[in-house]
């Protein structure tokens, strides 16, 4: 990050880099502080070699078959002793290692390797601390004319539907909802894509997606909505081009690493779920024509934007910094994504997706063998990811979790939707021993 002058509007003769650094002493002291390039340079992962010594590498109780555990993750040993050291340089010396310049400088290697993963622009990458919070900075922050609508799906969760609600609340927008299969089971990629390109209006400006449905496991041909969003764009006006939001929080380090060839113009997603990643982690990535649609939702702590608010005149950088929201967070945490980057790398991404398919197919050809048990995510790896949904006869859905997890030490969950299921989600912190006792057990509900 290049030094600037001194502001116009600044009396005490402070450089801005020393302002945004906590003051001089902040500024000199910043530049020996350590960053989270370590993160990024440091040792390989620890020994990959079978999925065992990969679990062993959780701090993930062994009481219980873990099924849920994709939902709010636990760092890997290497990723937790690299919080703990960010945690420990903060409590010792804040001014140092916690303020200004130091975060910027952590938090843009962060974005580096966040974008060397997914194949993008560092400067199209906004910080989050969430997926939730990436959604609202999105679905909030959209410039929207007149007549224009939001196009989502029945499926979707909770998290993107009220964000849309707020923005129709006060912009007055139109949000419209579409069903993409009646059966999640028998969902197929044609199905899908005919309802959508149905349901698609000239006034349609926004179609807000999730590439795996948490409700039903489902997964969308987010590439081939991708090409329909192409064709359909080629007979519009740059400014009414249809924009393809996705939220890939089930989709993001279980199937996917790369926004390369996805054909769409935001993702969203978090850290701490399949990834494994530092809790309270989370980023969105836009192409650069995308983020001029939207507003910025919550101030910048950034360079670009304090410097501009202190020369008083609107700020120019790139998107993803200027969007990403200011304040203080779990500094460690972000910073510390980059280690969890490369603990899954050296796993291998591929391998990862393969492993997860296997776990999950597993699963799901046992359960469907169960006169008792109805399959609801489509048994094809094309259809589905990591999740796998089910019914259980006569027994609601979140009874038959209370029942896993008490009577048979295995942690499953109720989908909280409106239509909800049983859900199990196999992952890197399940073994195929974990999977056979989950089957067994599930053949117990009876």
């Amino acid at each position: 990050m290049s030094t600037v002058g001194e502001s116009p509007r600044a009396s005490t003769g402070v450089s801005r880099r020393a302002l945004l650094g906590g003051g001089l002493a902040g500024a000199a002291l910043t530049a020996a502080a350590p960053t989270a390039a370590a993160a990024a340079s440091g040792p390989a992962a620890p020994a990959t070699e079978d999925w065992s010594s990969i679990r062993d590498q959780f701090a993930l109780t062994r009481d219980y078959a873990q099924f849920t555990a994709f939902i709010l993750g636990t760092p890997a040993d290497t990723v937790r002793g690299r919080i703990g050291e960010y945690q420990r340089q903060m409590d010792r010396d804040p001014h140092r290692y916690g303020m200004g310049a130091n975060d910027m400088a952590n938090s843009e290697v962060t974005r580096q390797v966040v974008a060397d993963h997914i194949g993008a622009d560092p400067g199209e990458i906004a910080l989050t601390d969430s997926a939730t919070m990436g959604l609202g900075l999105v679905y909030r922050g959209l410039r929207l004319r007149r007549g224009q609508e939001v196009l989502t799906t029945e499926h979707d969760f909770y998290a993107t539907h009220e964000a849309l609600r707020l923005h129709a609340e006060v912009t007055g927008c139109r949000v419209r909802k579409v069903r993409l299969y009646e059966d999640p089971a028998r969902a197929t990629k044609d199905e899908i894509l005919g309802r959508l390109r149905r349901s698609i209006r000239p006034w349609t400006r926004v179609l807000a997606i999730t590439s795996v449905h948490s409700s039903t496991g489902v997964r969308l041909p987010t590439a081939d909505i991708g090409r329909l969003a192409a064709e359909i764009n080629a007979a519009r006006h740059r400014r009414r081009r249809l924009l393809v939001c996705v939220d890939a929080t089930h989709d993001f380090a279980a199937t996917t690493h790369s926004v390369e060839g996805l054909g769409c113009d935001f993702f969203i997603t978090s850290g701490h779920k399949w990834l494994f990643g530092p809790r309270g982690t989370g980023f969105v990535w836009g192409r650069r024509e995308a983020w001029e649609a939207l507003q910025a939702v919550i101030p910048s702590f950034s360079e670009e934007a304090i410097v501009a608010w202190i020369e008083g005149r609107v700020p120019v950088g790139p998107p993803g910094v200027l969007h990403t929201p200011g304040g203080y967070h779990t500094f460690e945490a972000r910073w510390a994504l980059p280690e969890a980057i490369r603990f899954h790398r050296g796993i291998g991404t591929d391998r990862i997706t393969a492993r997860i398919q296997q776990l999950a197919t597993r699963l799901k050809e046992a359960v469907a063998e169960l006169d008792h048990v109805t399959l609801r995510t489509p048994m094809s790896a094309d259809m589905s990811a990591g999740i796998v949904c089910l019914s259980v006869d006569g027994m609601t859905p979140r009874a038959a979790a209370e029942r896993l997890i008490d009577e048979h030490r295995v942690y499953a969950g109720a989908a909280p939707y409106r239509e909800s299921y049983l859900r199990l989600g196999p992952s890197l912190a399940t073994l195929e021993d974990d999977v056979d006792h989950a089957v067994r057990a599930i053949a117990a509900l009876r």
